[in-house]
């Protein structure tokens, strides 16, 4: 401990107490958690990140991490000199693209997120959606409203994909063997092709698959916010439906929000979404009646 912390020996045991029932509820049981975001480029936050995780697992929770990437690819992509084309405002992953997102995702960050769980005392194990087929994709085809001809038209975006089959044989074998798996959102395709997948959908198609206690989604917003932009505490799938419905919910969180949903149909028991930027995030939510989140439940 710290010798110059702001908190008494005392405090800190009586702190340390008040988290028994919280880790009593969440113990042997399996906690997805998405990283992402741009705390994600920030390494005091991934070093303090990756010392939360590697908590998690000594008391005696199954933590299972799925990170992103787009600033970190991004960046790649302008280094390499592969020029990005969209296509409705969403990222078209060609071939050239998808080299690169592949290399930043299951090679530079994964590894990276592995080295700093490994350098806080843990053993993480980095994996992406093609190791021992864990999650197969099909690809992901969106349409969108043209503004000027009203008429609906389907956006090809490429090589992403979205998850259809998961198969849980090898994070079984790790999960409870003292080892966290750290997860890259690439999967293989039926033909043995590869798609890249959405983060955020990856985790959910993970937590659904092994019927997780709670996934947590970590973000650069503080949650889902009512129409005075006040954090929202808890929502049910009813209620969230009809935010989504009456436009409080809009843009980047629809996709979210329906993440949740279907992780809920699944079998997850509760989706919490909430700012990764928030100092130890993941433990407020977790271990204190606070929680830092908007928590989504059946």
């Amino acid at each position: 401990m710290s010798q110059n912390s702001p908190v008494s020996p005392e405090v800190q045991a009586q702190i340390l107490s008040e988290a028994l029932p919280y880790m009593q509820r969440y113990d042997e049981e399996i906690v997805v958690v998405k990283y992402g975001g741009h705390a994600m480029g920030d390494e005091h936050v991934a070093r303090q990140f990756a010392r939360d995780i590697v908590l998690l697992e000594q008391t005696a929770i199954n933590p299972i991490v799925v990170h992103g990437g787009g600033p970190q690819i991004e960046a790649m992509l302008k280094k390499v000199g592969v020029q990005s084309h969209y296509e409705a405002g969403l990222r078209v992953t060609d071939e050239s693209t998808l080299e690169v997102v592949e290399m930043v995702l299951a090679g530079l960050i994964n590894k990276q997120m592995v080295g700093f769980i490994n350098a806080a005392g843990g053993k993480a194990v980095g994996l992406c959606g093609k190791d021992g087929n864990m999650v197969q994709a099909r690809k992901l085809t969106r349409s969108v409203i043209d503004p000027g001809s009203h008429i609906e038209k389907i956006v090809d975006l490429g090589f992403v994909g979205e998850p259809d089959k998961v198969d849980t044989t090898v994070l079984t074998q790790i999960l409870g063997r003292e080892l966290i798996p750290v997860l890259a959102p690439v999967c293989a395709a039926a033909d043995g092709g590869t798609f890249n997948v959405n983060a955020d959908t990856f985790a959910g198609a993970i937590a659904g698959a092994l019927k997780a206690k709670r996934l947590i989604l970590l973000t650069d917003v503080p949650g889902v916010l009512d129409k005075s932009k006040t954090l929202i505490k808890q929502l049910s799938v009813a209620d969230a439906r009809g935010l989504i419905a009456d436009g409080t919910i809009s843009g980047g969180m629809i996709p979210k929000v329906e993440t949740c949903i279907d992780a809920l149909d699944r079998g997850v028991e509760g989706v919490v979404i909430l700012d990764g930027k928030v100092p130890h995030a993941v433990l407020l939510e977790l271990f204190t009646e606070l929680g830092a989140g908007t928590l989504i439940h059946s």
